[in-house]
């Protein structure tokens, strides 16, 4: 096959002619249909109304969460975070992107998953269930290798080295598990003092509502016995955390907000489901199983 001089590539033969069979076989389609699915940037609203025929909200009639029937003011006036206490009818404080269809709260397989209840909406065809059962039967793997490691001869130095090196192929499991179960949604965690939370919040919040950001965010309401030393936590929900495109779409996105560096605070990224092992009140378990997937996560991002 013959090349202009204007399409040259440069190095050997055989890197010359790599190159051009990879432009040969580039599938413009399939590549745009993939960034139409997950540009790596803000999408902005004008272009998503005229391709939705209505709007979605899995948390409707959820009185923690906004409403379709209010506007993202009227929602952050009712239930300020600042002042909104926290109870057990207000766990959290929830927004969810009206452009992404999701399961319905109601519906949703985390409901019936205790520490699950109030992540992320999920997509439909998740299995939270398969993948909560999954991780505990991976992880009772983990503790046997453990025991066996610690009763060995082994230098003590050897036994740390692969108990980690098990620890992280564990937590890979589950992860891989996760994401072919559909339950992939991963958070930006933030952290502010409870005299900015408000102000935070309503640019997150009007963010989220516009599609500019991810599937959901929530913060955390008003403790009991509030120390203003403490800061408050508030989650963005991205699709997917093994797409790193999208969630550095929503970083780079929160950035613009001047959301991360501007305010010289580290933010961090985890997939969003909560590790906690069903049927067993054992704490030692559920704190290694916490360990598992929260040490070795991928992506495991921090930024400050």
């Amino acid at each position: 096959m013959d090349y202009s001089d204007d399409s040259d590539f440069y190095g050997d033969e055989e890197t010359v002619m790599d190159l051009h069979y990879r432009v040969k076989e580039f599938d413009v389609q399939s590549w745009m249909l993939q960034q139409q699915q997950s540009p790596g940037r803000p999408l902005p609203r004008k272009n998503i109304v005229a391709d939705t025929p209505h709007l979605h909200n899995p948390y409707a009639g959820v009185p923690y969460a906004w409403q379709l029937t209010e506007t993202v003011d009227e929602f952050l006036a009712r239930l300020p975070p600042k002042t909104t206490d926290i109870t057990e009818d207000t766990p959290w404080i929830f927004i969810c992107n009206p452009y992404i269809p999701r399961v319905e709260k109601s519906m949703a397989q985390n409901q019936l998953s205790k520490g699950n209840e109030d992540e992320a909406p999920e997509e439909e065809g998740s299995k939270t269930k398969l993948v909560m059962e999954g991780g505990f039967e991976r992880l009772k793997l983990l503790s046997q290798f453990n025991e066996g490691i610690k009763q060995s001869n082994k230098v003590l130095s050897t036994q740390e080295r692969e108990i980690n090196r098990e620890r992280k192929r564990a937590s890979d499991d589950i992860l891989h598990l996760a994401h072919a179960a559909k339950v992939r949604a991963g958070k930006w965690m933030l952290f502010c003092s409870p005299a900015e939370v408000n102000d935070i919040w309503e640019i997150i919040a009007k963010a989220t509502a516009n599609n500019e950001l991810g599937i959901a965010a929530k913060v955390a309401p008003r403790p009991i016995d509030e120390d203003s030393r403490k800061d408050r936590i508030i989650c963005v929900y991205t699709t997917d955390f093994a797409d790193k495109a999208d969630v550095g779409r929503v970083l780079q996105k929160l950035r613009e907000l001047r959301l991360v560096e501007a305010r010289a605070r580290p933010i961090y990224y985890k997939p969003g489901i909560i590790p906690v092992i069903p049927n067993t009140n054992r704490e030692k378990d559920n704190a290694e199983f916490i360990t598992t997937l929260n040490a070795t996560t991928s992506p495991s991002l921090r930024y400050i």
